[in-house]
């Protein structure tokens, strides 16, 4: 059985709050269009809007990510989290926003190598959980695949998060702030200023994000 997408949550949230789109986008602060797209495509740009149509609907995040919520613990075996993708964040491939990115970005990294049309279309941040189901959790914690090119806006949301960098080289803007992150490198934050994580390198990279998000 395929796994509820964080937008068919929300529809359904919608629907047994009869809460209209319109009035979620005042509630949450988030545009019609993109909870729209969300619902309707699966496009989610970065995690904050998912945080705040949370919050707006007064539910947990992990409210729109779970199949169902298991009371005890909850546990990942190695290789199993491969199947738990639970969202994919990043800008569209070729969008006006991308390419406005990446050049911003470019004093910070090297050239990128030629890339197929094929992998130009598949560019993004993979969220896999590594708590799903766990019932009534503050902590999000994920395993993110970042792609050698995935470009997202900068997010700022209410909350903490801890990124440790497993496989690769992480540029974290934060702020004003440009740092890289080599394998094996940490970094703890407050989300509430804006922020975003790219490959330093145009090379694939992977995390453990764990993020907090008060009630």
């Amino acid at each position: 059985m395929a796994a509820i997408t964080p937008g068919e949550h929300i529809a359904e949230l919608r629907k047994t709050y009869s809460i209209s789109r319109e009035e979620l986008s005042e509630r949450s602060g988030i545009s019609v269009d993109l909870i729209a797209k969300i619902e309707n495509e699966g496009l989610i740009p970065d995690l904050a809007p998912l945080i705040k149509i949370a919050r707006a609907l007064g539910v947990r995040l992990g409210t729109l990510l779970d199949d169902r919520e298991e009371l005890g613990p909850v546990f990942t075996r190695a290789g199993a989290n491969s199947a738990s993708v639970r969202f994919v964040t990043g800008l569209p491939a070729n969008s006006a926003e991308q390419e406005n990115a990446q050049k911003a970005n470019e004093h910070s990294r090297s050239s990128p190598p030629e890339e197929s049309s094929t992998e130009k279309n598949h560019q993004g941040l993979r969220f896999k959980s590594l708590a799903a189901d766990k019932n009534g959790r503050h902590m999000e914690p994920f395993i993110v695949d970042i792609e050698s090119d995935a470009h997202q806006d900068k997010s700022a949301h209410e909350g903490e998060e801890f990124i440790h960098v497993l496989e690769g080289n992480l540029l974290l803007e934060y702020g004003t702030i440009k740092e890289i992150l080599k394998t094996g490198d940490s970094v703890y934050y407050d989300s509430i200023v804006p922020h975003r994580v790219f490959s330093a390198d145009f090379n694939p990279v992977r995390i453990l994000a764990v993020i907090y998000t008060p009630v």
